[in-house]
């Protein structure tokens, strides 16, 4: 979310006679862009900027002049905090106010500026359309904000309510991505599928509807979608996976715990048997389907046997890749304030129970995939000279011999080797095929 927003922040910002740079040296300008999800965000952004506070330094002892922003959720949680803790920095607004970038740079001339208002108005009605490349993969926001509440969560109170984009909006947005290159397109939400836009016929359609609405459009390839909430996988988001084979055998469908009490102090709103009941609806339409996942480790009343239901629903789901942390405490949410509080060393003795069983588990997801032939998409260039960087159906990184003039392309490519977190293979050539034969 935060790439997209940067993406749209420069659009805005382009207007003003902005461009982005490479390097903070001499630049007109200098936006932090925020995530407030993990422990200590805040003092990350206070040590982020005070490295940057020397290039500011150095600009205005040249005789020139340079905004410092701080923006996204930190600035959206501790705007005031931020203008009185770094007299540095200029301006700082949160993820709803991108769109007022000009007169917040305007006002930045004279005076400190703190925007922090969740705004009236639509902020994505009044954002810059797609004017340039996104890349052969990109980012496409159509739902924002979360009404879950989950008690170990800031995001419905630094993204505020959720908010669904309408149906045109989306669509004439992912045609000028296609329009300018991009084959596949990855559907954002904070809740993505509880997202319910408004057709030009005020009718409330549902995420399923919408992807297959972006698959009727010629030239683009592949769809995804992030981050989803077990709650709102409906029978037609479901049935999408089985019948769209532009939508990517591939799903981020967090669960959190696999203790029922836990996930009820946390305020999840299923259990681990109707979020297993889900993954088995997807696989009986979609066999191959790899699946991902975010963990809370430690949550507060967490006891050895919670924690080991955690472990078998990871042994039953079998996970392609997954996330998993540590409990920590935000400021503002319901669990900052809840009692049994797991010893920290008690934490990271089962987070890394928790990872060595993901970590074999992907890698075996990974051997799964040698020797067969997949259609990846050539993203970028790889990290050795004449390597590119390409992504599987499955959403695995693979590393592959080939030409530049491949970026962009999907291509088949046999996998050869597999890896803890990626993939290499070979492009398939009419010769190749030959001489296998």
């Amino acid at each position: 979310m935060n790439v997209y927003d940067t993406r749209k922040m420069a659009d805005v910002l382009a207007g003003l006679g902005y461009e982005p740079v490479e390097t903070p040296e001499g630049a007109d300008m200098m936006i932090l862009n925020t995530c407030h999800i993990r422990e200590k965000a805040t003092d990350k952004v206070f040590s982020e900027l005070g490295r940057l506070r020397e290039h500011k330094i150095a600009k205005e002892k040249a005789g020139g002049k340079m905004i410092m922003a701080v923006a996204g959720c930190v600035a959206q949680a501790e705007g005031d905090f931020i203008l009185k803790r770094a007299p540095d920095v200029d301006l700082v607004f949160g993820p709803g106010s991108y769109h007022e970038l000009p007169e917040m740079i305007l006002k930045a001339g004279g005076e400190r500026v703190v925007n922090t208002d969740f705004p009236v108005e639509d902020k994505f009605d009044a954002l810059p359309g797609q004017h340039k490349s996104q890349g052969p993969a990109a980012f496409l926001s159509v739902q924002e904000g979360c009404d879950k509440f989950c008690t170990f969560c800031v995001v419905p109170y630094t993204r505020g309510a959720e908010y669904s984009r309408p149906v045109q909006a989306v669509l004439d947005e992912a045609k000028m991505m296609v329009d300018g290159g991009t084959k596949e397109i990855t559907l954002l939400g904070q809740n993505v599928n509880a997202y319910h836009g408004e057709n030009d016929k005020g009718q409330t359609t549902s995420l399923g509807a919408l992807i297959a609405l972006l698959a009727d459009i010629n030239g683009l390839e592949r769809i995804r979608y992030t981050t989803s909430h077990p709650k709102d996988m409906d029978e037609e988001l479901i049935d999408a996976h089985g019948s769209i084979h532009k939508l990517m055998p591939y799903l981020h469908l967090p669960v959190q715990a696999g203790s029922d009490k836990v996930l009820k102090a946390m305020n999840r709103k299923h259990t681990a048997e109707s979020y297993l009941d889900i993954i088995s609806a997807l696989r009986k339409v979609r066999p191959d389907i790899a699946m991902s996942s975010d963990f809370i480790v430690g949550f507060p009343g967490e006891s050895e046997e919670d924690f080991e239901a955690t472990m078998e629903v990871v042994r039953k789901v079998e996970y392609q890749s997954a996330y998993s942390f540590k409990y920590s405490a935000r400021p503002g949410t319901p669990a900052a304030n809840m009692a049994g509080l797991v010893r920290e060393d008690i934490k990271a003795e089962r987070l890394e129970r928790l990872q060595k069983l993901i970590n074999e588990q992907q890698l075996a997801f990974n051997r799964k995939t040698v020797g067969l032939t997949l259609p990846v998409l050539f993203e970028r260039k790889g990290k050795n000279d004449g390597q590119l960087q390409a992504r599987t159906p499955y959403n695995q990184s693979i590393n592959v011999p080939a030409n530049e003039r491949l970026l962009g392309e999907i291509v088949g490519v046999k996998v050869t080797e597999a890896f803890g977190n990626s993939l290499a293979g070979e492009v398939v050539t009419e010769e190749m095929t030959l001489k296998s034969a």
